[in-house]
């Protein structure tokens, strides 16, 4: 019990915290800007995979590893203009089109990956992005080694939450958005297009999963293997609801499971075998499922979130 309380004082457990929450960070900022405007994205499994592969793969073809994140970006916009095309002007199911975008990108992310590469057997490796400590923060005892001895892209991603924040909270395009998600007539009253408005932030949305599937391949690992999201898409979607869509809360939810993923790996280690590891394996699931049940219940979700909306409704 003494050496499983001792784990939550020391640095290299939150700098390994910090580092899985970070393409979590990412991906649920995305999909949280996607349901404040009203559209709820279950392709981000899908378009997590695809990001992790079109980064890692422009990369080892010769790019440098901010074109990697660009293209990662703009693979994701592009399933995110394909979500928003069926789903918003068309007014498809969600459900449906979410799930389809989900397995198109997956499968197409494979079949790509042995299209380029028939004849490999084992992943092939890049370098990735390294730490960059910050001078003078980094020496700060715990915090400083946890927060501040980070790659490149898990500084962006705590900026992530800074900009969406900001703009959710302090422009006219975040209250447009925010208005899309809850009263869609209201910004159309005003002269706003509200499928250019839903589309628009579905793309942007799209384009951070993407990034954050980018940062397994090309931060946390150096290579692309299959299966490597591992259901990472589908916490994101608990994490908004936890955060109650706003961005600072789903923020600490996302930080609170990457510690207890963390931390279970770590039980291992001191259980010496004496629990099965499927129990610690399923610690940070079940414990999230718990703090999702405990806040959930008081969660106030976007009111046209899943709604269809046309033109001239009321």
């Amino acid at each position: 019990m003494e050496q499983a309380l001792e784990i939550l004082f020391t640095a290299s457990f939150w700098v390994a915290a910090i580092r899985i929450a970070s393409p979590l960070i990412f991906a649920t900022m995305g999909e949280l800007i996607c349901e404040r405007a009203g559209v709820l994205n279950l392709g981000i499994e899908g378009i997590m995979t695809a990001g992790a592969f079109a980064g890692w793969f422009t990369v080892y073809s010769g790019g440098d590893l901010w074109t990697g994140v660009a293209v990662a970006a703009l693979a994701g916009a592009m399933f995110g203009l394909l979500h928003a095309t069926l789903t918003v002007p068309l007014g498809l199911s969600q459900h449906v089109v979410g799930i389809g975008v989900t397995l198109l990108a997956t499968s197409l992310t494979y079949f790509t990956y042995r299209l380029a590469l028939p004849q490999v057997t084992t992943p092939p490796k890049i370098e990735p992005f390294q730490p960059l400590p910050i001078p003078g923060l980094s020496k700060i005892p715990v915090l400083g080694e946890a927060l501040f001895t980070q790659t490149p892209l898990t500084y962006l991603a705590f900026v992530t939450v800074a900009v969406v924040a900001w703009m959710l909270y302090r422009t006219p395009i975040g209250l447009a958005v925010r208005a899309a998600g809850e009263n869609p007539s209201a910004v159309e009253a005003q002269g706003i297009s509200v499928t250019g408005l839903r589309m628009g932030a579905v793309m942007v949305g799209s384009a951070l999963m993407a990034v954050g599937g980018a940062f397994l391949t090309m931060s946390a690992f150096n290579s692309f293997f299959f299966e490597m999201i591992n259901g990472r898409g589908w916490i994101c979607i608990a994490l908004v609801v936890f955060g109650s869509w706003r961005p600072g809360k789903a923020l600490l939810g996302a930080i609170l499971f990457a510690a207890f993923d963390a931390y279970q790996i770590r039980l291992q280690q001191i259980s010496g075998g004496v629990v099965p590891y499927q129990v610690f394996l399923m610690m940070p699931y079940a414990l999230s499922i718990l703090a999702l049940i405990l806040v959930a219940r008081r969660a106030t979700y976007p009111k046209a979130l899943m709604i269809p909306y046309q033109k001239g409704e009321r």
